[in-house]
This record gives structure tokens, C-alpha cells and sequence, in this order.
């Protein structure tokens, strides 16, 4: 197989720019809690990407630009002098777009709530339900955070447990099944198979 030329070096390093930049700033901005810092973070990973080939990372892209993203925004908290915990700061994300003004502020209030309550998480579990949600297998989370298969999966089910057992997510659950307008799958509060 022959190296790749620059004009294949700089395709694959858009085509990751377009599909893992929005993910990588959400994911970034949950952790160092400032959207400026999250996009110098995930700027530094993609420059790393820059450095590497297509063959070294094969299907890996993913969990290595989130490690190294991982990895600078844990270097800029420490720099912060902030490394007892990492904070949430995806309150300002955008995340309706419906016309309904009052079906807006709705989602907008569920997902702030929601979010507290992530952001109320230990930290490793904390950042284990980040990526999970981003649609990270338990083995990509494991190798992005350096730690084991294992103690991921208990991580995940610890969060969502408790998650669910929350007095507020209790009666959201509640609500959705008597109206069985949104099912508990709809909510992401039931783990994967």
C-alpha cells in the first residue's frame, strides 16, 4: 500500500472535521465549561489529527480525537487551577428548532434540568454518560478515558440509575408512560443492550 499523498491526508482530516467537530466542542464544552476553551480543546485535537495518517488511526478516529480532546481540556483545567471538578456549560447550546415558542421553552427547560442533573454526577460518571450519549460504545469510552471495559459499564449503569431514581426524572418517567407519549427509550434513560 502506498502512503497517502497530502490531497488524501487533507480529505481525511475534513471529513473528520465535519463529522466529529460539533460532537468534540459539545463534549469539550461539558468538560472545561467555557465555549471558547472548548473550541481552542477541540482545535488542538484536530491539529494533532494533522500529524497523523489515515493507516495509523484506521477506524479509531473517533475515540482518539475524543481522548485527546479528553486530554487537553483535563491539561487546561489544571491550568485553570480547577481540578476538583469539571463542570457543565451546555445550558446556552441550541437545542430546539421547533416554531412552537411554548414546545421550545419546554425542551429548553427538560434539557437544563436534565443537564443539572448530569452536571450533579461524579465526575467519572459524568463523563462517562457524555460520550456514552454521543454514541460511544462502552469499549471506545473505555479507551478514551483510559480505564476498563468493565468499570465503564458500571459507570454507565451507576449514572443512569441514579438518574432515574431522581425524584424529578421519577415523575418525567411517570408522566411519559401515563401518556405514553414518550416512551422511556425517547429520553435515553435506558441502557444499552
Amino acid at each position: 500500500m502506498t502512503e497517502p499523498g497530502p490531497i488524501d491526508r487533507r480529505e481525511w482530516v475534513v471529513r473528520a472535521l465535519d463529522e466529529y467537530e460539533g460532537r468534540l466542542t459539545r463534549y469539550a464544552a461539558r468538560l472545561v465549561g467555557d465555549e471558547d476553551a472548548a473550541r481552542d480543546v477541540v482545535q488542538y485535537a484536530f491539529l494533532r489529527l494533522c500529524d497523523r495518517s489515515p493507516e495509523e488511526l484506521g477506524s479509531r478516529v473517533a475515540p482518539w480525537l475524543f481522548a485527546v480532546c479528553r486530554n487537553r481540556a483535563v491539561d487546561t483545567l489544571r491550568s485553570r487551577r480547577h481540578t476538583e471538578a469539571i463542570d457543565t456549560a451546555a445550558s446556552d447550546l441550541d437545542v430546539s428548532r421547533e416554531p412552537d415558542p411554548a414546545a421550545s421553552a419546554e425542551t429548553r427547560d427538560l434539557y437544563a434540568r436534565m443537564s443539572e442533573l448530569v452536571a450533579a454526577l461524579p465526575t467519572a460518571q459524568r463523563e462517562a454518560i457524555d460520550l456514552w450519549t454521543e454514541g460511544f460504545s462502552y469499549r471506545e469510552i473505555a479507551e478514551t478515558t483510559q480505564q476498563r471495559e468493565g468499570n465503564v459499564r458500571v459507570l454507565v449503569h451507576r449514572a443512569l440509575k441514579r438518574l432515574r431514581e431522581h425524584p424529578f426524572t421519577r415523575k418525567l418517567l411517570e408522566g411519559a408512560a401515563a401518556s405514553s407519549a414518550a416512551p422511556v427509550e425517547s429520553i435515553g434513560l435506558e441502557p444499552r443492550p
